[in-house]
């Protein structure tokens, strides 16, 4: 495997330079919100209820440099990537997913040895020429001991053979990929973290219908004896890897619950005109929700600025963050179902299709009751003195 030839990648296009060149990073957002709320908002029902994948717009959204905080592989711009999850999840959960979903594969590309990920694919992901997901779900359960590793995977030569059926796996297609984690070994206690190439459409199978979401492209995948070359393997173990992204991995989900909450701080504005007399009453109003917001959102910045995953405090921060901005956005997008009344009810509209969207986070690897129960073991481990 080839070493890393440089730290930065930099054959992105012109409008992606805000990491490298002196693009500010408020032109950056403006750019991105600005595409965000011109196509998404239009666009949101259909990609929702009709299962339309928006490549489309994420490919523009690329271009406008939503990626390109990711360009540095040993100090990704957390801060910047989750503000540009918040910015799309605001217009449109699912694509704030799908855009999740790119950042987190992304973040493995970055990791692996091999220059043909690491540079070459990785450059081709940022800027949306070739888009990926991540099939993590499973290992990241299976590591917390909730569920067992669903591929399995033996060393031959030249690479690996995979075993397995993972069932729902979000942001691929045939001709795409996605990150993906095997068991090894005869005891499986290692794991091997490889670039899954999604090359054979047999791979894939579909999955139930969703009661929203469903421009997402969740798909199942089944292997049988499928070879992984050498120079797709990003991490062999895979642990120390998955540790490492763990924080990014959630910081990065805070986003998308974040751009849910003010979309839906949004719809109460939307008719404080006309219904405030009456929805003064309610819980939950607008600027109580900004202010818990705006608390979530100053959290989630300082730990993005000095990750720390090893430390058992740290995680137990961002896991509470992470938590609580699920417990928000379910509370948020309620009150703006209400705020709005009937005409938030109606099937194209913003306020009933964010319930189901903040359903989602809640549920999303790792949901509440993940979150709750890794808190809980972290909780009980001794410190050291």
């Amino acid at each position: 495997m080839l070493p890393h030839p440089s730290h930065t990648v930099s054959d992105l296009p012109p409008e992606a330079a805000s990491t490298t060149g002196n693009t500010s990073c408020e032109g950056l957002s403006g750019r991105i919100e600005q595409i965000a709320r011109t196509r998404l908002g239009s666009l949101a029902s259909t990609i929702d209820q009709d299962g339309y994948y928006p490549l489309d717009v994420l490919e523009e959204l690329a271009q406008a440099g939503l990626f390109s905080p990711l360009a540095n592989r040993d100090a990704p711009d957390l801060v910047q990537a989750m503000r540009g999850v918040a910015a799309v999840s605001r217009w449109c959960g699912s694509t704030g997913f799908l855009v999740w979903c790119h950042m987190a594969c992304a973040l493995y590309l970055a990791a692996a040895p091999d220059a043909s990920l690491n540079t070459d694919l990785l450059v081709q992901h940022l800027k949306g020429a070739r888009f990926g997901g991540t099939a993590l779900s499973n290992p990241i359960k299976a590591q917390a001991g909730i569920e067992k590793m669903a591929l399995n995977a033996t060393r031959v030569s030249g690479g690996y053979l995979v075993d397995g059926t993972l069932p729902w796996v979000s942001h691929i297609a045939p001709g795409q990929y996605c990150g993906a984690v095997a068991s090894l070994g005869d005891a499986r206690t290692e794991q091997v973290l490889f670039l899954l190439r999604l090359d054979r459409p047999e791979l894939l199978f579909k999955c139930p219908h969703f009661s929203g979401m469903e421009g997402t492209s969740t798909w199942g995948i089944r292997l049988q004896a499928h070879f992984v070359p050498e120079q797709d393997v990003i991490a062999a173990p895979a642990a120390p890897l998955l540790q490492k992204i763990k924080a990014p991995f959630l910081l990065l989900q805070c986003g998308m619950a974040a751009g849910i909450i003010q979309g839906a701080i949004d719809s109460m504005h939307e008719v404080e005109g006309v219904l405030g007399h009456v929805n003064q009453y309610l819980h939950d109003r607008p600027d109580t929700l900004a202010a818990e917001l705006k608390t979530l959102e100053e959290r989630v910045i300082l730990l993005a600025r000095s990750p720390a995953p090893q430390e058992r405090d740290y995680l137990l921060d961002l896991l509470d963050i992470r938590a609580h901005g699920a417990e928000l956005a379910l509370r948020a997008t309620q009150s703006a179902l209400l705020h709005q009344g009937a005409r938030g009810y109606l099937s194209s509209a913003a306020p009933q299709r964010r319930v189901h969207e903040a359903q989602f986070v809640a549920i999303v690897t790792p949901a509440i009751k993940h979150l709750r129960y890794e808190m809980a073991r972290l909780a009980q481990e001794e410190v050291p003195v």
